[in-house]
């Protein structure tokens, strides 16, 4: 099972920071902005949450939540989050379930290796749960700018 444009998310459910528990079927009535990314507290990482965090009176009028999501721990997400004063939540993929759905695992090149980690990519889905947008492979400078678009036309 995997994620299209233009079709519902599937249901699933992974542990987010603040004790909560994360389905994309409990937004609904909200537009969600996923945005998956590499490692918590690497330079471009906290650029793109600062980012979101900086926007997010923005995101809030258009009726829109945010989400970062990676395989790091809920411990390491809960200090990344405090760290740099995040308005939202950070959700533990360890397992992956949410990385396969959204087909973002790569194989990437790092001081010569290769290693699966997780290519930075950003998931639109409307209030209804239906997937709108789809950046993969994004550069961090001026993404922000362009997903708050994106909602803010849905």
């Amino acid at each position: 099972m995997s994620v299209a444009l233009g079709k519902a998310v599937p249901h699933f459910e992974i542990p987010a920071t603040s004790g909560l528990t994360f389905s994309p079927s409990a937004c609904l009535g909200k537009n969600i902005v996923m945005y998956f990314y590499p490692k918590d507290a690497t330079p471009g990482c906290t650029v793109e949450a600062m980012d979101f965090r900086d926007h997010i009176d923005a995101f809030t009028q258009a009726n829109t939540v945010i989400v970062g999501i990676s395989r790091d721990s809920l411990k390491s997400h809960e200090n990344f989050k405090r760290k740099i004063e995040l308005p939202f939540e950070l959700l533990s993929d360890e397992d992956e379930i949410a990385c396969q759905l959204f087909g973002v695992i790569k194989m990437k090149n790092m001081y010569g290796k290769q290693v699966r980690g997780i290519e930075r990519s950003t998931f639109l889905i409307d209030a209804q749960g239906i997937l709108r947008h789809e950046w993969r492979g994004l550069k961090v400078p001026g993404h922000v700018q362009d997903v708050l678009q994106a909602a803010q036309k849905i």
